[in-house]
């Protein structure tokens, strides 16, 4: 599988592309105005400590205070986790009002909620993960081969003294040398440190330790032997990403270019027109069938349909066919949208019991690739498929776009008949509060349009039942649903 990683940059907005085959999966926007917050380390101060919910709300200087739930305050768990969690304490024992306490952002602030922290600290470098409250040696899930498991295993409890903390080895460090790791553990173990010292020299409120920007934070965690080119349309930023490489990857400098071309880097690409598509609902698949993707505030649901594809055996092979495609589409725009949470898809029902078993699995392996935590629950007793996946940072749609200022984002307005009906109320409870000569009602051109022609009826009967004259104003600024009725 060939990759690629894109970098665009302007003077308030970095986005970053992740290329799989010349399709996009992944894409990262950081603006300067809202940069994340996940990784940031804090010294924050508990202002409140609420035992009924085994969490406390931490004050670190952000617009909302954030949330410590009880089992995220470190209690040296082993980086392998084989044994299971330890049992959960009581958050009254653990932190008390107005404690000092140095905390890490796990999730950013999401709609109304504030960040969710951690003390259980993790430091990222490009091969190793560092918990300094965490002890043992763990592997990524994603290197599948026991052997090299075991290989980095050795080699990295060999390195580690007693008490260093807790290491796990990421993905991109599978071919790794064990001088390539030794020289990972320095840089944390360096870097831990000096959080150490910044913190007792810091007011409560204080950024400790910023994860790195969006350009170099991509290579660190996504510039593997598999990417074979990182494209990016700054000539400074290209200076800075290939300092960053000089320094903890060498080997990958030279993968990082300079496009110099007139036509924007992403036009080219066409990853403008991917990003239009991934903020629209419906997203069409190729045999012609269809999804519909909506995004709730507790969950995403996404349903399946034929559309157009009729197939060319009998319905179930066309359903199973729409179904085994809409597996693969729905896995790539989880990444593409990076929605979290709970998500209930709801595929076209199948009667065989093989074509639905065949499903899941495709619906396993398409979802294997993602970088976020994803847990597929099974067939729900409706014929639903419940998953999880791991949500760190806002969504797409809530990150480039904002609730429609027409219907209050619930994606509907009011039909034209039914504010007609409204203004007929309103008359009504105007002419009889008020002694007036005329009435005049301000709307939408379409509402006026409405009202005076297929309409034109009640319009007549409703002068003769308040016994004064209607006159209709059309107002090109006013919404569909927007109207005035005024005094004359």
């Amino acid at each position: 599988m060939s990759r690629e990683i894109l970098v665009n940059v302007t003077p308030r907005e970095t986005r970053a592309a992740l290329l799989e085959n010349g399709t996009v999966q992944e894409l990262y926007v950081e603006r300067v105005s809202r940069r994340g917050l996940v990784g940031n380390i804090y010294l924050g101060q508990v202002s409140r400590v609420l035992p009924g919910m085994q969490a406390a709300f931490i004050e670190v200087g952000l617009e909302r205070t954030a949330f410590l739930h009880a089992a995220d305050i470190a209690r040296a768990v082993p980086a392998e986790a084989e044994s299971g969690a330890p049992p959960l304490q009581d958050i009254s024992r653990l932190v008390t009002q107005g404690d000092q306490i140095l905390v890490q952002v796990l999730k950013d602030p999401l709609g109304s909620k504030g960040a969710r922290l951690s003390t259980f600290m993790s430091l990222p470098s490009r091969l190793l993960v560092y918990m300094p409250h965490g002890s043992g040696v763990g592997v990524s899930a994603r290197i599948e081969d026991e052997a090299t498991r075991n290989r980095l295993r050795e080699q990295l409890r060999e390195l580690v003294g007693d008490g260093a903390g807790g290491y796990i080895v990421r993905t991109v460090a599978a071919n790794a040398t064990p001088e390539a790791l030794r020289t990972d553990m320095l840089y944390l173990s360096r870097l831990w440190e000096h959080i150490r010292q910044t913190r007792l020299k810091s007011p409560v409120g204080t950024l400790v330790h910023e994860d790195l920007p969006l350009a170099l934070r991509v290579l660190r965690d996504e510039l593997g032997p598999d990417v074979t080119q990182v494209l990016v349309d700054s000539a400074a930023e290209q200076q800075r990403m290939r300092g960053f490489c000089a320094a903890f990857m060498p080997e990958a400098a030279a993968r990082i270019e300079l496009y110099p071309g007139p036509r924007p880097l992403f036009d080219l690409h066409g990853i403008e027109d991917e990003i239009k598509r991934a903020l629209e609902r419906k997203v069409g698949l190729q045999s012609g069938g269809y999804i519909v993707i909506d995004q709730t505030e507790s969950m995403t649901t996404i349903d399946v349909n034929t559309g157009s594809y009729v197939g060319y055996r009998n319905l179930e092979e066309t359903i199973f066919r729409t179904n085994l495609e809409a597996a693969v589409t729905i896995a790539r725009q989880l990444r593409l949208r990076n929605l979290g949470g709970i998500i209930i898809v709801d595929f076209i029902d199948m009667a065989d019991v093989m074509h639905r078993e065949q499903l899941l699995e495709a619906l396993r392996a398409a979802v294997a690739g993602d970088r976020a935590q994803t847990h597929i629950a099974g067939v729900s007793e409706l014929g639903l498929i419940e998953m999880t996946r791991k949500r760190t940072r806002e969504s797409l749609e809530h990150l480039l776009c904002e609730p429609c200022p027409t219907c209050q984002g619930r994606g509907f307005v009011n039909s034209v008949e039914t504010v007609c009906h409204e203004i007929y109320r309103e008359v009504l409870r105007q002419a009889r509060q008020f002694r007036v000569e005329s009435l005049l009602v301000l709307a939408h051109p379409e509402v006026v349009e409405r009202m005076a022609d297929e309409e034109a009826a009640v319009l007549a009967d409703m002068e003769l039942q308040v016994g004064k004259p209607i006159r209709l104003q059309a107002e090109a600024l006013y919404a569909i649903d927007q109207y005035d009725v005024v005094l004359a």
